[in-house]
């Protein structure tokens, strides 16, 4: 079991959004991460912790995304992503809730996430969503670089492919945080 103060903790909630939760995943389904993503923010939220939710979306010529020269460039469909594909998932969001939308893998850079954060006195984090060795692993990556002590939910984050999320869980985030199962995970006062 792990046990965080409230007062300090937040929530962060990577990609958990209508274009992407449809997506074929694994180990987990989206609706499987989604149902536990909902878990830990209703915890939360009545622990008086923060939760902060986080989509990525582009402009419609793409013209904030990343152009870096690499072997594999994201896919952007002609003419935009389908209407709502950046909306949250129905039922995630609260007004509480700090939303932060990002244009690239994590959702440190380039956001105001990092500030948000400190002026509330965070210091610990619990990351889930999609994808984990995506999205969510450079938001874990930036978290610990930041200074946050964090906890990645398991059993809330998944990807597309079982390797690359065991890799990641296996071999990566337990250098980065803790890891644990959302019913591992509480919230003291």
């Amino acid at each position: 079991m792990i046990t965080l103060p409230a007062a300090t903790t937040a929530l962060i909630l990577v990609d958990l959004q209508k274009g992407i939760v449809g997506l074929p995943l694994e180990p987990y389904s989206g609706e499987a991460v989604i149902a536990k993503g909902k878990e830990l923010a209703r915890r939360f939220r009545a622990a008086g912790a923060r939760v902060v939710l986080v989509n990525v979306a582009f402009a419609s010529d793409f013209g904030d995304s990343l152009r870096s020269p690499v072997d594999q460039p994201p896919e952007m469909p002609p003419g935009g992503f389908p209407e709502g594909w950046a909306e949250l998932v129905d039922g995630l969001a609260e007004p509480s809730d700090l939303r932060v939308t990002k244009r690239q893998w994590g959702a440190f850079y380039g956001t105001d996430l990092d500030l948000q954060l400190r002026r509330r006195g965070v210091t610990s984090v619990v990351v889930g969503g999609i994808a984990t060795n995506m999205g969510v692993e450079s938001t874990v990556r930036a978290a610990h670089e930041h200074g946050y002590a964090v906890v990645l939910a398991e059993d809330a984050t998944t990807t597309r492919t079982a390797e690359m999320h065991a890799f990641a869980f296996e071999k990566i985030f337990p250098r980065l945080g803790r890891v644990a199962k959302t019913d591992e995970i509480e919230l003291q006062a």
